[in-house]
């Protein structure tokens, strides 16, 4: 049986672990140049997914990739901020699929939002990322098991995100990502604002700041 306290050690090794893992893919894009925000280029489209309060005042902007390292080391710190800013705070998440075999797995995360099943397949997909998104062979078998097991009706979700409808959304953000000038994934945009330089304190104070100017 597991105990209160063993789970709560775990949770924080998880954490700690996710946090060095941000720290070091940091240190090795130091050379990180903000995106310049080309006019009447939308960060946002209608059919972009959202967690948190869909009419939160503060919106960050994340252009990720499902078999990106980054973007899986910086999940945890997107959802502390979901956790610290509840109310304040939402997540919208422009898909830019950079990685062999991305392009699939966005459209298992379209399917799956078809089946109300988004965030589940979005924590399954990045759970299970080592062993299914090594670069240059890519094992999308497993990252379909990986789905399946929050009870993704696969058979489905395979016809289904191959949808005229779907696969224009995924066309559109990598148009956009292209416009934007978005190169390196995750990348993110506070209320329509680049960080100026990329990293876990810099997307928390940023946001911070502009929890702060709320009031």
């Amino acid at each position: 049986m597991i105990t209160r306290r063993a789970l709560v050690l775990g949770v924080t090794a998880a954490s700690l672990a996710g946090l060095a893992a941000a720290a070091l893919l940091v240190r090795q894009r130091e050379e990180f140049k903000p995106p310049s925000l080309p006019p009447d280029s939308p960060l946002i489209r209608d059919h972009s997914p959202v967690l948190g309060r869909k009419d939160a005042p503060v919106t960050v902007v994340e252009f990720f990739d499902p078999a990106c390292e980054a973007c899986r080391a910086f999940h945890p710190i997107v959802k502390r901020i979901l956790r610290t800013y509840p109310e304040q705070v939402r997540i919208v998440l422009r898909y830019a699929a950079f990685h062999q075999g991305s392009d699939e797995a966005v459209g298992m995360l379209e399917a799956a939002r078809l089946q109300n099943l988004f965030e589940p397949a979005l924590e399954a997909l990045l759970e299970s990322q080592p062993a299914w998104a090594a670069h240059g062979r890519p094992r999308l078998d497993i990252a379909w098991d990986a789905v399946a097991r929050i009870g993704l009706d696969v058979e489905r979700a395979r016809r289904e995100r191959m949808l005229p409808g779907l696969v224009a959304r995924l066309n559109q953000d990598a148009a956009d990502a292209t416009a934007l000038g978005i190169s390196q994934t995750p990348t993110f945009f506070i209320n329509g604002q680049p960080l100026s330089s990329f990293g876990i304190e810099q997307l928390l104070e940023s946001v911070a700041s502009e929890v702060r100017g709320l009031d």
